[in-house]
């Protein structure tokens, strides 16, 4: 098959979080299974990531093949925030969007997706649309997500051929939308473990924490939806008990001036000095943080699946996440611990799981019962069915396609 996904951020652009790991992955899987993949994606100043060649420039901006897949970036003339305008997005459409047997779409709140949507709708090339945990406004800018909403994305959801969902929390929030449950598909995410897992304490090193102190490690944007000031008005209530020393690590890109605020907030909290924030972490360096840390956290107050706490669980560390995220239900049965979004719960969960060794231990076995359910493979095999499926549909209602 001819697939074309769409994302506002791909690799190498990996501080915009989960989105582009994601597409990464299940991209380079649909490959490995002899399909042709293209990712079609905004240019965030590719040229100048060193790390990141060989580039060449093709008709629509910028093209890169890597591991079977085919990743063109359209140059950025205008951007807002994570929103972007990129105007060779109708040459691409007028000129490839035939080449494709099923296209998909990722995110919302962007220009690429809908005109991409409205192109295949003109072309009768299927498509499906994975909100990535947008679908429901609840953070930031609101109003215009609704107007949004209005004038692009119910257009471009309703036009698909289904709908993607990592969560039954996010099908209960499709389906409250007005979305037909019958159009959702649900689909987890999966996590890339490195054969070797880095070794203990580099990372506590590269932040100046003792091997001996005790690692609370955040990982994620430092973002409202994400709730780290939860998290730190929590670790603020424990008690350093035993002599030993509580460090709360905050790893992440920092959104809208989150750091600057919960750097402020930890002096008033009085624990300023215990508070660590090492910027952004990818590969390797991300490793290290998870092997380093005694718990893991995700306190968002909505988060579709939440990839970070796979990554926990499967580097061996106890979890603790809000019953707002998606992967909650995933862990319920002894690999983390579920908590409400709310800071007294979360302190007394914190407590708990720094004091209880057996408990530890608990969650660390059921932590590796879990991790063969938490690769990729399954999810790249549910997207080549449905994308079979409608190819399929397609081909027996009479589209035709260009050869390959």
């Amino acid at each position: 098959m001819r697939i074309l996904k769409v994302t506002e951020t791909y690799a190498p652009f990996l501080e915009h979080g989960g989105p582009p790991v994601k597409v990464r992955a299940l991209a380079e899987g649909l490959a490995r299974r002899g399909h042709h993949v293209t990712v079609l994606t905004a240019d965030w100043g590719i040229a100048g990531r060193n790390d990141f060649a060989p580039i060449e420039p093709c008709p629509w901006g910028l093209r890169r093949f890597k591991d079977g897949v085919e990743a063109v970036y359209l140059p950025t003339r205008l951007r807002y925030r994570t929103v972007t305008w990129n105007p060779s997005v109708a040459r691409f459409c007028r000129e490839r969007i035939r080449d494709f047997d099923v296209a998909h779409i990722y995110g919302l709140y962007d220009l690429l997706g809908p005109r991409v949507a409205s192109a295949c709708r003109a072309a009768d090339v299927p498509y499906v649309v994975e909100p990535i945990g947008m679908y429901r406004p609840i953070v930031r800018n609101v109003l215009l997500k609704w107007v949004y909403h209005g004038v692009l994305g119910r257009r471009m959801i309703e036009g698909a051929h289904g709908v993607i969902a990592t969560s039954e929390q996010e099908v209960s929030e499709l389906v409250a939308g007005e979305t037909a449950r019958a159009r959702v598909v649900l689909r987890r995410n999966g996590v890339e473990v490195p054969a070797v897992l880095p070794p203990r304490n580099s990372f506590r090193a590269s932040c100046g924490i003792p091997p001996s102190d005790i690692v609370i490690l955040f990982l994620g944007r430092l973002v409202s939806k994400k709730s780290p000031d939860l998290l730190l008005r929590a670790f603020a209530m424990l008690s350093e008990g035993q002599g030993l020393r509580r460090r709360l690590v905050f790893a992440g890109p920092d959104e809208d001036g989150m750091k600057r605020a919960l750097e402020k907030q930890a002096r008033e909290l009085g624990v300023g000095e215990r508070v660590h924030f090492p910027g952004p972490i990818f590969g390797d360096a991300k490793w290290a943080a998870y092997r380093d840390a005694n718990v893991f956290v995700l306190p968002s107050q909505n988060e579709n699946f939440g990839n970070t706490a796979a990554e926990a669980v499967a580097a061996g560390i106890p979890v603790i996440v809000t019953d707002t995220c998606g992967i909650a239900r995933l862990l319920r049965d002894g690999a983390g611990v579920i908590v409400p979004h709310e800071v007294g719960a979360l302190a007394e969960a914190l407590e708990r799981v720094l004091s209880d060794a057996p408990l530890r231990d608990r969650l660390r076995a059921g932590g590796a019962a879990l991790l063969p359910r938490l690769g990729w493979e399954e999810p790249v095999q549910e997207m080549e069915n449905l994308y079979e499926s409608l190819a399929r549909r397609a081909s027996a209602d009479g589209q035709s396609r260009p050869p390959a």
